[in-house]
């Protein structure tokens, strides 16, 4: 029973805390799939161009600006406090999107 239980212990101290694990935003047909995401503080989220053209991630704030992400380039952003985070894309400002962050 105690192999058992500290068996059990063990695989679940080995999972990746949920700030930890990653997420994903998918560029696709000039939008950002999906349009919103909540994510835990420290997270990182990975901003993937499935688009047939050039697309960027600027966040609203100013606090960041990618180069221009070509088809199957991707970017990874860290969000390492709480607060919503509004995006765009610098070539297309009409898509936008928003990063919830909670503790």
């Amino acid at each position: 029973m105690k192999s058992l239980l500290l068996a059990g212990l063990i695989g679940v101290l080995s999972l990746p805390s949920l700030a930890e694990t990653p997420s994903g935003v998918s560029i696709e047909n000039f939008t950002f799939k999906p349009a919103t995401l909540t994510v835990h503080a420290g997270a990182h989220v990975t901003f993937k161009n499935a688009d047939d053209i050039p697309h960027s991630v600027v966040m609203s704030d100013g606090s960041y600006h990618s180069r221009a992400l070509d088809t199957g380039e991707s970017v990874d952003v860290a969000f390492p406090k709480p607060g919503d985070y509004r995006y765009f894309c610098g070539l297309h400002p009409h898509m936008q999107g928003l990063i919830t962050v909670v503790p």
